[in-house]
């Protein structure tokens, strides 16, 4: 039973990560292709812990924390970058 909700999160997922491509790639403003870009970024941290989960493999979390790190200074950086110049 969990692992079948855990299949059906995995397919909303996804389907969040599509709509964030979709938007990354039809927004007509910077600010949402950051947007998109931060919202491609947490889900797919959320689908590296559900690949940790069914593969029974912890270290795959590790990768997941550092992405999200790693993915927070670039939204950081691009957010500074487009409000006044680095």
């Amino acid at each position: 039973m969990v692992e079948i909700i855990l299949y059906i999160a995995g397919g909303l997922i996804l389907l969040g990560m599509l709509t964030a491509l979709w938007r990354f790639v039809e927004g007509p403003s910077s600010a949402d292709r950051i947007m998109a870009f931060d919202a491609m970024t947490v889900t797919s941290i959320a689908l590296i812990a559900l690949i940790a989960f069914f593969n029974n493999r912890i270290i795959y979390l590790d990768v997941a924390l550092v992405y999200g790190l790693l993915s927070f200074t670039g939204v950081i950086v691009i957010a500074r970058f487009l409000e006044k110049g680095l």
